[in-house]
């Protein structure tokens, strides 16, 4: 009877919403839209629920604000479906009916949100992934800012966690890092007259400093599948200097240490010694005093004992699996003592214009072999210019002149020579006429 009386109901509503439709009564239409969802809430009828928004939203010349009213209202009742099998049809219900509707594409996004995100809980990870992405959300004029890197952050950590590194990439393009640095304090200002209203974020949507965190955290676990230390650390910086981080000692100081770690493991060049500065001119790196020193090591330009170093860094390296972050990689201790020869090697060019290869292995205290290897690399890599003669064993630093160079230091030196050939006539004239004067007198 309770069915037979719900259906009743649901006909006589319809022929009300039919009139409020045709008369073009707006507030009408879309009450008794409501009213008739509403029905079906209460009765538990969830089928009738997803027929009835069906039907309703194909109807003849169907209002635009009863139909998004509508969808805004069938969305509250999602959380509150029986089992996941109700809720997924609901979803897919309301997803069929806002499609291609540009006032319910808001709702479209968090709908297709919701599905993805019980789909990664059922453990269809790539499906999740792939609904993430039909949605182009930075197209949404009246979506929050904040909801939107949210979507697009959801739509990269769906990408890292399949495996997909190319796409997850392709995806982060679409924030700029300068989104992050926008002073929200300030007030906003008053929409003009024809402008979109951007709508409110949701209230589970994070902070900015927090989705900045997010941002950083998920690029972190994108370089170091590409072993690219130096955009690591810099990644780490940004988090590092994110406000609530830094007032924070306890949260601070494992953040800076990554950085420490990672700027010793980035090949050198302009970018990595630009950042070892500033970082060196950290006050809070006084905080942790045995990564200050490492950092100091590697801007002085003199050799450093591979040996001595890992000996009194071992441990920490040893320990950073046990912090934030987790361990620095499998390759990470090949690569720091990689890097520390590297250094080596600049500092001898530094010092030394031409060396027998020996003695350059024995500085570096490695075998002639692998001092010529690891020299080679780096003048393939242009971090540094210089020659082997191999028969003699000697090794040149010094940078061949181009053939206009040589002429210019030349026509510089004759321009010199002759300037100071003029002074002397000069002087020597001049104390000719002196002397001449005297004998006069």
């Amino acid at each position: 009877e309770r069915q037979e009386t719900l259906e009743e109901q649901i006909e006589a509503l319809l022929n009300v919403e039919k009139q409020m439709r045709l008369a073009g009564d707006v507030a009408g239409t879309r009450k008794a839209a409501c009213d008739i969802l509403q029905l079906c809430f209460e009765a538990k009828a969830w089928k009738t629920l997803n027929d009835q928004i069906v039907l309703l939203s194909k109807r003849r010349g169907q209002l635009k604000q009863a139909q998004t009213a509508m969808v805004q209202q069938a969305m509250q009742y999602i959380d509150q479906t029986p089992d996941v099998g109700t809720r997924i049809e609901l979803i897919k219900t309301l997803n069929s009916v806002s499609a291609g509707k540009i006032y319910v594409e808001i709702e479209r996004a968090r709908l297709v949100k919701k599905l993805a995100k019980i789909k990664e809980e059922q453990g269809q990870l790539a499906e999740a992934a792939d609904l993430m992405q039909e949605v182009a959300v930075e197209t949404l004029g009246t979506m929050a800012k904040t909801e939107k890197v949210h979507f697009i952050l959801e739509q990269v950590r769906l990408c890292l966690d399949r495996q997909d590194y190319v796409r997850g990439q392709i995806l982060s393009k679409k924030i700029s890092p300068r989104v992050f640095d926008v002073d929200t304090s300030k007030e906003k200002k008053k929409p003009k007259e024809g402008d979109n209203l951007v709508e409110e974020a949701p209230a589970d949507i994070p902070s900015l400093p927090e989705l900045k965190r997010i941002y950083y955290e998920l690029m972190i676990r994108y370089y170091s599948h590409h072993n690219n230390y130096l955009e690591i650390s810099r990644c780490y910086k940004s988090i590092y200097e994110i406000p609530s981080i830094r007032e924070n000692q306890e949260l601070w100081i494992p953040i800076l240490r990554k950085v420490c770690w990672y700027l010793a493991l980035s090949p050198h060049g302009p970018m990595q010694t630009s950042l070892l500065n500033s970082t060196l001119e950290d006050k809070n790196l006084s905080e942790i005093p045995k990564f200050k020193s490492l950092l100091k090591h590697l801007v002085t330009m003199e050799v450093i004992q591979w040996t001595t170093l890992w000996d009194a860094y071992k441990d920490e390296f040893e320990n950073e699996k046990n912090l934030l972050g987790g361990a620095l990689g499998d390759r990470a201790a090949e690569d720091l003592k990689q890097r520390i020869i590297e250094h080596n090697i600049l500092v001898v060019s530094k010092y030394y214009a031409r060396i027998t290869l020996k003695r350059l292995a024995d500085l570096l205290c490695l075998s002639i072999q692998e001092a010529e290897k690891h020299l080679a690399d780096m003048v393939v890599s242009k971090a540094l210019v210089a020659k082997i003669d191999r028969p003699q064993g000697i090794v040149s630093f010094q940078v061949v002149k181009d053939s206009n160079d040589i002429l210019n230091s030349w026509a510089l030196n004759l321009e010199k020579l002759l300037d100071r050939v003029e002074k002397s006539c000069h002087q020597i004239h001049k104390e000719t006429m002196i002397h001449k004067a005297v004998l006069k007198a």
